[in-house]
């Protein structure tokens, strides 16, 4: 989901300004209501812990370009079912920055652009989670279909912004919508794998019992809202 270098250039680049800012303002109130809820060390660890996966995720996974970006195996639902929303956006923000300070310098022009792309899908995702997962229902306790309605959403949402950057800088031309829909055909692949890995990772914390009154993960993870 790195949008290239170039796709976006010039004045274009104060519109990733103002939706990075968004993204991170909505991100920085939602990690003040999960301080306020869960406590601070809560929120810092599990913030710590996505940094570490988000930036292993970049540069350890495969990825490969193709289209008008890259394809990566971010795991988005996994961080959120896990962590919870704002230790995902923390990681997500986080991760990115750390590549691009010290492995990919050519990609922190286009910061903006890529945590809007990361960002507001995982928002969106959240919103969709409350809809689909009942209160009574843990997130261990979810089945494939919503978990694959979750990776549709991120992954979805991911492609959609990708699109929009890219016609946004470029146009409608045949070449760059053709590139596009490659990118996007390439990138919801992804749909295939993540929900099995989510319930695989769900699985694992259900044999995991210590971790129910840890500070390491979601409340939701293990215990239904009342």
């Amino acid at each position: 989901m790195h949008i290239e270098a170039g796709v976006v250039e010039g004045a274009k680049m104060v519109l990733s300004y103002g939706t990075a800012a968004a993204a991170l303002g909505f991100a920085a109130k939602v990690a003040v209501d999960t301080a306020k809820k869960d406590g601070l060390t809560s929120l810092a660890l599990r913030s710590l812990f996505t940094t570490l996966l988000v930036f292993s995720f970049f540069e350890i996974l495969p990825h490969q370009p193709v289209g008008v970006s890259e394809v990566h195996f971010i795991l988005g639902s996994t961080l959120f079912l896990i962590f919870g929303a704002a230790p995902a956006a923390i990681g997500l923000a986080a991760g990115l920055l750390i590549q691009g300070l010290f492995f990919a310098p050519f990609d922190l022009p286009q910061y903006g652009m890529n945590i809007t792309t990361l960002l507001v899908p995982l928002f969106a995702m959240g919103l969709i989670a409350q809809k689909i997962i009942p209160q009574n229902v843990a997130y261990k306790d979810i089945k494939y279909s919503q978990a694959l309605k979750l990776s549709v959403a991120y992954q979805g949402g991911i492609v959609t912004w990708v699109a929009f950057w890219a016609v946004y800088g470029q146009g409608f031309g045949a070449e760059n919508l053709t590139q596009v829909l490659i990118f996007g055909a390439a990138y919801m692949s992804v749909v295939l794998l993540e929900p099995v890995l989510d319930l695989a990772v769900l699985a694992a914390a259900k044999a995991l019992h210590g971790l129910k009154q840890s500070p390491l993960v979601e409340k939701r993870l293990y215990t239904a809202n009342a």
